[in-house]
């Protein structure tokens, strides 16, 4: 089965002078239907002369999770989830005695 990934922005941090949005806290979840995996982390963003901001109020999730990707490299984060989820299914290490 196929790995679904869910990528998420559960909060942001921003100025009050204009809005700008200088740190991104995101959530991958992955799933084969049978193993999971996921990861929390941040991203910070640093205002650029010349940029041109979209206003705070005309943001969607998944704008931001489109930076967060771009700057993490959305393949990296899902091949490392997915490697927790291979090794979950064909574990190569085990605990316990013989007896």
């Amino acid at each position: 089965m196929a790995t679904i990934y869910t990528w998420t922005i559960p909060q942001m941090d921003r100025l009050t002078s204009d809005g700008f949005v200088v740190t991104a806290h995101y959530r991958v979840n992955a799933t084969d239907g049978t193993h999971s995996a996921a990861t929390y982390g941040t991203v910070s963003f640093t205002q650029q002369p010349g940029d041109t901001l979209i206003p705070y109020n005309q943001l969607t999730e998944a704008i931001v999770v489109g930076w967060v990707q771009e700057s993490l490299g959305k393949d990296t984060v899902e091949a490392s989830l997915q490697g927790q989820i291979d090794a979950q299914a064909n574990p190569v290490q085990e605990s316990g005695v013989p007896w």
